[in-house]
């Protein structure tokens, strides 16, 4: 990766690249205005622009990307960036986000957004945005990390591998065993093949 200051070592979370090597298309990314498939079973397509693709943000601690959402419902499911607060902008469409404050309170803090509208997401909180629209949605991000992650809420607690005890899920979220197993299979997780099974 590319870090566009003199560093003798090359090397900051990702190596360097030696600055006098550096050129423009380690700094640009083209197509971003292309809409992206939003046929999977959530509606939206998330196209991420980060040091891995633009290796000029490498040390910047910038990033962003384009957020394409089907009509009549299209979501970014609720998910969290660990190292990065968001800041959204609506291109086309008309979409209800929101994210929910840290325990105990669990405040949704939520709102409509049109286009030309802006909404910030604190790091770390689990936040969504669903597509309340009849037509397609297009709007822009923008995020304070070179690499912010994405965690997926459901994914994480119900496709994690190896799968999370389901005695652990059902008390949690009070929920019938069985549920809990449906909630595995459906985000790919295996059942029954955790580490607790050859615990007594």
């Amino acid at each position: 990766m590319l870090c566009i200051f003199p560093n003798p070592v090359f090397v900051n979370g990702k190596f360097c690249k030696d600055p006098k090597l550096a050129a423009a298309n380690d700094f640009s990314f083209s197509g971003l205005n292309i809409p992206r498939s939003t046929a999977n079973r959530v509606g939206s397509n998330v196209t991420l622009l980060n040091a891995d693709q633009i290796p000029g943000l490498n040390t910047m601690g910038i990033s962003m990307a384009r957020i394409d959402y089907a009509p009549n419902g299209g979501l970014n499911p609720p998910h969290t960036h660990p190292r990065a607060t968001e800041i959204l902008l609506v291109l086309e469409g008309t979409l209800a986000v929101g994210f929910v404050t840290s325990n105990p309170d669990n405040r949704l803090i939520t709102k409509v957004l049109y286009p030309g509208d802006v909404f910030v997401f604190p790091i770390g909180l689990i936040h969504f945005q669903v597509n309340i629209g009849q037509a397609s949605a297009v709007a822009v991000a923008g995020l304070s990390s070179q690499n912010p992650g994405a965690i997926t809420i459901a994914n994480a607690v119900f496709g994690s591998n190896p799968p999370i005890n389901p005695d652990v899920l059902a008390k949690a979220f009070q929920l019938d065993k069985n549920i809990v197993y449906y909630l595995q299979k459906q985000f790919g997780g295996s059942v029954g093949q955790g580490p607790w099974d050859d615990m007594p």
